[in-house]
């Protein structure tokens, strides 16, 4: 990952959507050459000169104390992912040792199988930040049948949304799941640029769809702990889900996440239809 581009483009992108209006600047006319505001006007608003602030946005962010980076924070209104991302990118652009460089994990331990297979009436699966599935109760696999339909493994939710057509026909939100992913996959470069297999999964998704290289283009990112699963499912129909990402704090970089409806809904009536094709169709695992 180049550091100093996704600074330099992240810092540039978050100036030009914000008007002076929305600062709190008097527009001067309507004759502004610029879209949103000018540099000269975000190192106002973040308490910095001119000079420094050119320097910032030019990809140098390596040295920038916290105070700085939280006036920049201010001035280009950030949300809390931005401003994670913001610090990310200042971190990364820090020289580090070899050793120090963390990489997505790409297993997970036995008791943490033991916890999915614990959960029986609700899809449970672990992921890590790369979307790669590397865990989940059996009813999970029967909702993400059509994901798992491709023999590659570990199975990656981002591949099978921009690479696979029958996603479409899987996640009913497929714009939003998209914004959401590739939103997730920036957040995660920011963190962990040095990770070589998300950097071969981001260029193969970029060589491959136009769809990601448009969303990876906009810098955005954001946080997805809680919302709303629009589903369609070959087998049991359309589900609304509302789902829970929480991280293991004994194991850093994977994060559990749970499905589940209210009692009584047409969802709950459907996982259990899902549960009983679940058990009847999936091949005992030893």
């Amino acid at each position: 990952m180049d550091n100093r581009a996704a600074i330099r483009e992240f810092l540039a992108s978050r100036r030009a959507r914000i008007t002076p209006e929305q600062a709190g600047l008097p527009a001067y006319g309507g004759n502004r050459r610029v879209k949103g505001l000018r540099r000269e006007e975000v190192a106002m608003l973040a308490g910095m000169s001119i000079d420094y602030y050119v320097r910032l946005e030019r990809g140098n962010l390596g040295g920038a104390s916290d105070t700085v980076l939280e006036g920049l924070a201010r001035a280009l209104q950030l949300d809390d992912a931005e401003r994670a991302h913001l610090f990310d990118l200042a971190r990364a652009a820090e020289p580090a040792p070899a050793r120090s460089r963390k990489t997505a994990p790409a297993t997970v331990p036995a008791s943490v199988q033991l916890v999915l297979d614990s959960v029986t009436d609700a899809p449970a699966w672990v992921r890590n930040a790369r979307h790669d599935m590397l865990a989940a109760n059996r009813m999970a696999r029967a909702l993400y049948a059509p994901l798992l339909a491709d023999p590659r493994r570990p199975a990656n939710s981002a591949r099978f949304a921009y690479l696979d057509p029958a996603s479409h026909d899987f996640f009913r939100d497929w714009e939003r799941v998209a914004d959401d992913i590739a939103a997730m996959l920036r957040s995660e470069a920011g963190r962990n640029p040095h990770d070589k297999l998300l950097i071969e999964l981001i260029g193969e998704l970029s060589t491959r769809s136009e769809d990601f290289r448009t969303r990876w283009a906009a810098h955005n990112v954001r946080f997805h702990r809680t919302g709303l699963k629009k589903l369609h499912h070959p087998v049991v129909g359309d589900l609304d889900l509302t789902f829970e990402a929480m991280e293991f704090p004994a194991h850093p970089g994977l994060t559990l996440v749970v499905y589940v409806a209210p009692v009584d809904s047409p969802t709950a009536d459907s996982l259990k239809l899902l549960a009983s094709w679940a058990a009847s169709t999936e091949v005992p695992q030893h």
